[in-house]
């Protein structure tokens, strides 16, 4: 795929952090961008990072139905089609509470963005790609090294994100008769609000609090780029990520 040829993407999550900085690497290289989160204004400071790029920012609750069908049918009527979808909205959730203490609310609200708002959005990106001339796109979705292996007391963000590679090759799977390219970026430690904590100090299988390096964010979204512009008979199945001295490779 050619971003020259105003190729439109999707980006949910993108009023800060992993999202916004796979925004506006898409916007600078040429992309056109949907921008969808919460709240409107966010969205539109990370549009203000790509000045003169085609964006368009779109409130969007992924965990609802009817703002992903909006968010897709608002795409499609600025710019046409839906060529990529990065599916990245997402919350961890409250840390350090033990497993018998979670609430089920708690619970419930990662489960419902991280896993009910990934298949929603995923759903209406292949209907849109499906349906488009010419059929086809790519989605890639954000997992963690999560998706691997568990931080301690992270049960409902490690669950979504186990469920997470299986949407991915289940969607894989069905998209190939439709020229529809699903992968996954699995990511360690980059550095945004979500994870500043890791450099003071992060609770580790042993018990221990330590901290722990991050990689620049920048280097996610180029990867991001990358799996984005292969043409549609190529795809990266599965990429991880890192920051190289994290405690993940021999992580407990």
């Amino acid at each position: 795929m050619n971003p020259k040829e105003n190729a439109i993407a999707v980006v949910t999550g993108a009023g800060s952090g992993i999202g916004r900085a796979v925004a506006v690497e898409l916007l600078r290289t040429g992309w056109s961008v949907a921008l969808a989160g919460r709240r409107v204004e966010t969205l539109e400071e990370t549009a203000a990072l790509a000045p003169g790029a085609a964006s368009l920012a779109v409130r969007t609750d992924v965990s609802r139905p009817e703002d992903v069908n909006a968010l897709f049918a608002a795409t499609v009527e600025r710019f046409g089609r839906v060529d990529l979808l990065f599916n990245n909205a997402g919350t961890f959730g409250p840390g350090g509470v033990p497993v018998e203490e979670l609430p089920y609310e708690a619970w419930r609200h990662v489960v419902d963005t991280n896993l009910n708002g990934a298949f929603l959005c995923a759903q209406a990106a292949y209907r849109q790609m499906k349906g488009q001339d010419p059929q086809g796109g790519r989605i890639i979705n954000n997992g963690s090294i999560s998706a691997h292996t568990p931080r301690p007391q992270s049960v409902a963000y490690t669950a979504t994100k186990h469920a997470l590679t299986g949407l991915t090759k289940s969607l894989s799977l069905d998209g190939r008769p439709y020229g529809i390219a699903v992968g996954q970026i699995d990511i360690g430690n980059a550095a945004t609000d979500m994870t500043s904590r890791m450099q003071t100090g992060a609770l580790q299988a042993n018990g221990e609090v330590a901290p722990e390096p991050v990689m620049d964010v920048a280097d996610v979204a180029r990867t991001v780029r990358h799996m984005a512009e292969l043409p549609l008979e190529a795809n990266v199945q599965f990429a991880t990520v890192l920051a190289t001295a994290m405690p993940y490779v021999g992580r407990g």
